[in-house]
């Protein structure tokens, strides 16, 4: 994913100069970030710290928050989309990555400071488009799972996605606590069973009464009538 926040990144040829200072900024960022957090960043202290000038700083991302956010897609590169070739298990190791990724303090502090500097309305606009363009790359997953005919062919992948990372953000953003494995295990089979049931197509609406009765063990004979539950799948 090649993201700007008012720079010119991906300009420069690969380990020049440019390359460099970028490296040594973001650097300086995440230590600045795990000592003081993200109302304690400026631009001086990054520059202090990775012995960039501030001006160039500015130049390349305008302001503290740029650079937080430029930081973001940087470390969301870092977990990588699952292809084992069986659906459930691909979310269940996409989630996996997710928690092990949350669980680091460092992106933890990263991911407040994003929130925090989310509050300009600018800043705003590109963290969405930073995790839609992360989306778009692990999306790949419930493709394939369509193809596969493991799940309807009218799932909407973004909504299986967001369903998946939902609870990491809740039980770190609102309630504040650690993430473990059981959080990981029960957002991927919630999301792989209402998946399977036909939750996230475009009829999800018209028929609720049999997802619901699919996700409780109902008349599909399995699990979320998904594939290891042996049900058929809603068309």
């Amino acid at each position: 994913m090649v993201f700007q926040a008012g720079c010119r990144a991906g300009a420069a040829r690969p380990g020049g100069r440019t390359a460099r200072t970028r490296a040594a900024v973001l650097r300086a960022t995440l230590e600045e970030l795990d000592e003081t957090g993200f109302g304690g960043l400026t631009l001086d202290k990054l520059a202090a710290r990775s012995g960039v000038h501030v001006s160039t700083i500015r130049r390349r991302w305008r302001s503290v928050e740029g650079v937080v956010v430029d930081l973001l897609a940087q470390h969301s590169r870092t977990i990588h989309t699952p292809d084992s070739g069986e659906f459930r298990q691909d979310l269940y190791e996409l989630a996996q990555a997710i928690a092990d990724f949350h669980a680091m303090p460092r992106s933890r502090n990263l991911i407040e400071a994003v929130v925090a500097a989310a509050h300009d309305p600018r800043i705003a606009e590109i963290v969405r488009g930073a995790f839609t363009a992360r989306t778009e790359v692990v999306t790949q997953l419930v493709r394939r799972a369509v193809a596969r005919g493991e799940v309807p062919p009218d799932t909407d992948a973004y909504e299986v996605i967001a369903a998946l990372s939902a609870p990491f953000y809740y039980r770190l953003l609102i309630m504040r606590s650690a993430i473990d494995a059981r959080l990981a295990r029960t957002s991927a089979e919630a999301a792989y069973r209402a998946a399977c049931g036909g939750v996230f197509g475009g009829a999800a609406g018209d028929a609720s009464g049999d997802v619901l009765g699919d996700l409780s063990g109902g008349s599909s004979g399995g699990p979320g009538g998904g594939p290891s539950g042996g049900g058929e799948r809603p068309s």
